[in-house]
């Protein structure tokens, strides 16, 4: 510093007169041994906060080349990480594609096989179908076929075994869908078996009795016959009665011969002619003829009347107190009530069954 701008103080070393032409000087105080020994203090704490400052810049550069090695090694690994994940991915993806393409042949095989199945199913139904339908068609020929057999000859044994046999084949198809042809066909046999059918060539000989009996009917304008002896009532005997009495009773029996009372209930009976007699009873014959005729074509309704116009014609134009009479009417009385149970047994509840059964229902 310079002495002209700060003059030391006149105090500090006693009076000394400025001298004009003299030069200034300064005086330095001596350092004292306590401040001295306060400022060694201060270096040295700072010393050892730099030492120490020092000591932890190491040791964090140290912890932070540390981290960064193990952030380095860290990147490395995730980046071998990512790498290996992107070629699992990438092989994921590979194999998911894979597999979808699998899958898809997969399904488009599979739609393939179902398709085969379906038609597989529908070639077996159909199948199935046809032979039943041929079954149905065969059993319902041969039962139509057995039904008209029946009908021509009055028996209805070829009915029963045609029955029979279509009960067998259908329990032979073990087809649920011919379940209800089965139960009608047994519905049948057990009707067919419990009904009472008559015996047509029984009924042809009754038939050809009658017409046996039609020319020896008495119509009911005949005349009783004379008893061989010439009276109606046997003789007496000669030695009970004596010749005028048995004379008076020849003499009556012949006017009573002359003389007959009846009741008449058919006028035109009466008053036939011999001619007309004839054509009656050739009449009669011809009906049972027609009757019989078509008994053997198994007309059953023109059988019926025939038989109602013979018993007209019986109880009209013939005596009904004749015996003879009496056992032709007899006789038709028993060919009206067979012709009755002559009516063969249908077999309504198979045809239906089989007509069902033909629709695929």
């Amino acid at each position: 510093m310079n002495a002209e701008s700060n003059p030391p103080s006149n105090t500090a070393t006693g009076a000394v007169p400025p001298a004009a032409d003299a030069v200034a000087v300064i005086e330095l105080p001596e350092p004292k041994v306590g401040a001295l020994s306060s400022v060694n203090r201060g270096m040295w704490a700072m010393g050892v906060i730099a030492l120490l400052a020092l000591l932890l810049s190491a040791l964090m550069w140290q912890k932070l080349s540390t981290i960064q090695e193990q952030l380095a090694r860290q990147s490395a690994d995730s980046g071998a990480t990512a790498v290996e994940a992107r070629t699992l991915a990438k092989q994921a993806q590979e194999q998911a594609q894979e597999t979808a393409a699998r899958q898809s042949v997969m399904q488009a095989r599979l739609s393939e096989v179902a398709l085969q199945r379906s038609q597989l199913e529908e070639l077996m139904q159909s199948l199935s179908r046809s032979r039943d339908e041929n079954l149905v068609v065969d059993i319902e020929s041969s039962i139509r076929l057995a039904q008209q057999q029946a009908q021509l000859t009055g028996s209805v044994e070829p009915l029963l075994a045609a029955l029979k046999t279509a009960e067998q084949r259908v329990a032979r198809a073990a087809q649920p869908r011919l379940n209800a042809l089965q139960s009608a066909i047994t519905r049948d046999v057990g009707r067919i078996k419990g009904t009472t059918v008559s015996d047509t060539p029984a009924l042809l000989v009754k038939l050809d009795e009658l017409v046996r009996l039609a020319d020896d009917l008495p119509l009911a304008n005949a005349v009783a016959k004379v008893a061989a002896s010439g009276s109606l009532k046997p003789q007496r005997d000669d030695n009970v009665v004596s010749w005028w009495q048995r004379s008076l009773e020849v003499v009556l029996d012949e006017l009573r011969s002359l003389v007959r009372l009846s009741r008449i209930e058919h006028p035109e009976a009466t008053l036939l002619s011999p001619d007309q007699a004839f054509f009656v009873r050739e009449n009669f014959k011809l009906r049972l003829l027609n009757a019989r005729l078509g008994l053997l074509a198994r007309q059953l309704d023109a059988v019926r009347s025939d038989l109602a116009g013979v018993v007209t014609s019986l109880h009209t134009y013939f005596d009904t107190s004749s015996r003879k009479t009496l056992a032709a009417a007899e006789l038709l009385k028993q060919l009206q009530g067979q012709v009755k149970t002559l009516e063969l047994p249908r077999v309504d509840d198979t045809l239906a069954a089989l007509t069902t059964a033909a629709a695929g229902r």
